[in-house]
């Protein structure tokens, strides 16, 4: 199971978690660090001084490797990645537009980078920009998404860059490890898995909804304002639709959902709050420790590539 992306980023299994908002604590990432991935502390829309206590908080659980996740759209990006450069964190994943800005300082920083792509000519833009991999986001993730499915989006950048390519949306399980590396990644994030854990701190009304999703339970608002958002289907979700519908500007529609992903994801508030949460959220059937979510996912996928290695279908 080891890979590029493990020597990169000197962790044993190619496992990232994603960066989300609110929820992407130290608690979350110490863990996933700690059980051999790499946990990723979701610097949102939240000022540097509550990344640099979130940073402190991680190496106190952990003295694996972690990285934090910078949202290039936040109004505090900058200061967020002045602290990331001051207290010498090991990587940095990008979202929400690109770090070119960035990456020359945090690689003289000695710092890791890997940016969130949506389709082949950003990887590639991203890979002449100079970052060590991209996150290849398939629609099928949780927030912020683009068109493509990760089954199409994966090989087309694999056959577009040629630094480490990590899949992302829709995967949860080994089955969606060992497709990604069928596809010719180098690993996997995992996002809505993580939040069903119980190192987690999302509210626990929040994790239930996740756990009953069917399919279909999650749908894609804001397509029209060019911010595609996917999220568990709910009152919020079908109130910001009929706006759209209605032709109500971007300022009306920014003003409905401002602080609703906080109210979802951390407060519970399932009829008001947005619940991110990708499709993957079908495929999830219960709360578990984030070691064992890591480790049935690498058994898992060891047992299905093994199988197939000797003509078989494998499975779990």
């Amino acid at each position: 199971m080891k890979t590029a992306l493990c020597h990169l980023l000197g962790i044993e299994y190619p496992i990232i978690q994603g960066g989300m908002m609110w929820v992407g604590t130290a608690e979350l990432a110490a863990a996933v660090s700690s059980a051999g991935g790499l946990g990723i502390i979701g610097a949102g829309n939240s000022g540097p001084d509550w990344v640099r206590e979130q940073i402190h908080l991680t190496r106190g659980w952990t003295d694996r490797p972690f990285g934090v996740n910078i949202l290039m759209t936040s109004p505090a990006a900058g200061e967020v990645a002045a602290v990331v450069r001051e207290e010498k964190v090991k990587v940095v994943t990008t979202g929400s537009g690109s770090p070119e800005a960035y990456v020359s300082r945090f690689k003289q920083a000695g710092i890791k980078v890997m940016a969130v792509v949506a389709d082949a000519s950003m990887a590639r833009r991203m890979e002449k920009a100079g970052v060590d991999a991209v996150i290849a986001e398939g629609t099928e993730a949780a927030g912020e998404v683009g068109e493509m499915t990760t089954m199409v989006l994966v090989p087309r950048v694999v056959d577009s860059v040629s630094i480490p390519v990590v899949a992302a949306g829709g995967i949860g399980d080994g089955r969606g490890l060992a497709a990604a590396l069928a596809l010719g990644a180098q690993g996997v994030q995992v996002g809505t898995r993580f939040v069903c854990s119980e190192e987690c701190i999302a509210h626990p009304r929040y994790k239930e909804r996740i756990i009953q999703a069917q399919d279909g339970s999650t749908v894609i608002t804001g397509q029209g304002q060019r911010r595609a958002v996917r999220s568990l289907s709910n009152r919020l979700t079908h109130e910001f639709q009929e706006l759209e519908k209605a032709g109500a500007s971007g300022e009306e529609l920014a003003l409905f959902s401002r602080d609703r992903t906080y109210l979802g994801l951390v407060e519970g508030n399932l009829d008001d709050g947005l619940l991110l949460s990708g499709q993957v959220a079908a495929l999830i059937g219960e709360i578990k420790p984030v070691g064992a979510i890591i480790n049935e996912m690498v058994t898992e996928a060891e047992a299905i590539i093994s199988g197939l290695n000797r003509g078989g279908m494998g499975g779990g």
